[in-house]
């Protein structure tokens, strides 16, 4: 049986390379108009018909969307994937995962991919866009993470007032010395719960040593480094507010590790409320993040982008949020 012919088929017969064929294909506006048709001559005369694409030469679509995330490996996307996907499925997309383990040139990959056309529209959850530009007129929604000044739409939560409620709640119940683990960084998302972290200190009154802030990068190892850091102190802190679960639980780790009774000795309160929480011990009391109707809302955003709808990219649709009080909170040792 004959081989199905290759993109890179096409570009030994055009004197161009494999990139040049995808983009000329996807109808870039990096590739010239003779290029293109000559490209395009060259795949109905070989009977070319990309795997990328079910209507890639009739349509110009992939009929797929890219999820992009920093860390595929955290459960906390999987239940944003479902609603997506569920969302997606109904209007006839897949979806594809893309992991960028906060890799810039990875980051840039995936908007290749979309400049490409090996995928029609992108929810981004890295907060990051990449540095060289020329990603304004793509069909992108940002999902959770925010990235301040890029013109696009966002789907998000009220970060700021869902930490001021957590560290509300180990100061209602006798905690002063609280300390926070942030996420990376100056990324927005992180600043915004560090800012509620502050505000509910400031609110009672309560001052924050420098010493009591550390910078983390909402994995597991960094929960555990930091607890490390702050344990060493003179004056250690009694509470941990730590910017998401993952971290929350190498804390709690770190803290069992060196002899600490979580919450006997000092409490801790992730946010995200991955559903490991529940099951933690002690049962982990979080920030409980929507994050079925995150991925449902954002892909919602993304079909209304490409059916040419026009979106207000200036007000971001923020989501509920819902403090989950648990197992790893109590009053402090007296």
């Amino acid at each position: 049986m004959r081989e199905r012919p290759k993109i890179k088929d096409i570009a030994e017969r055009a004197g161009v390379s494999v990139a040049t064929v995808s983009r000329a294909l996807s109808d870039s506006a990096l590739v010239t108009a003779e290029t293109r048709q000559r490209i395009l001559d060259l795949a109905r005369e070989l009977n070319y018909r990309p795997n990328v694409s079910a209507r890639s030469l009739r349509t110009r679509r992939s009929m797929s969307v890219l999820l992009v995330v920093r860390d595929v490996g955290n459960p906390f996307y999987l239940d944003i994937l479902k609603g997506v996907e569920a969302t997606a499925r109904e209007a006839g997309y897949s979806v594809l995962m893309g992991n960028t383990e906060s890799d810039p040139a990875r980051e840039t990959e995936y908007f290749n991919m979309l400049r490409d056309g090996h995928a029609d529209g992108m929810i981004l959850m890295t907060g990051k866009l990449p540095p060289a530009g020329g990603w304004s007129h793509l069909p992108v929604v940002v999902a959770l993470e925010m990235i301040e000044g890029a013109g696009l739409p966002h789907v998000q939560v009220d970060n700021i007032g869902a930490a001021r409620e957590a560290v509300e709640h180990l100061i209602s119940i006798g905690h002063r010395r609280i300390a926070h683990i942030s996420g990376p960084l100056p990324e927005l998302m992180s600043l915004h719960r560090r800012e509620g972290y502050r505000e509910a200190m400031r609110n009672a009154g309560l001052d924050v040593p420098e010493s009591y802030e550390v910078r983390g990068n909402y994995l597991l190892e960094s929960g555990q480094e930091c607890c490390r850091k702050l344990f060493t102190l003179p004056e250690p802190p009694t509470a941990l507010f730590v910017a998401n679960d993952e971290m929350a639980y190498g804390a709690a780790y770190e803290l069992r590790r060196m002899g600490h009774d979580v919450p006997g000795d000092v409490s801790v309160v992730g946010f995200d409320d991955l559903y490991l929480s529940k099951a933690f011990y002690p049962p982990l009391t979080t920030v409980s993040q929507p994050r079925a109707e995150i991925g449902h809302v954002a892909m919602e955003l993304l079909l209304k982008i490409l059916s040419g709808a026009e979106i207000d990219c200036d007000e971001p649709i923020v989501l509920p949020t819902v403090l989950h009080i648990r197992g790893s909170t109590a009053p402090p040792r007296q």
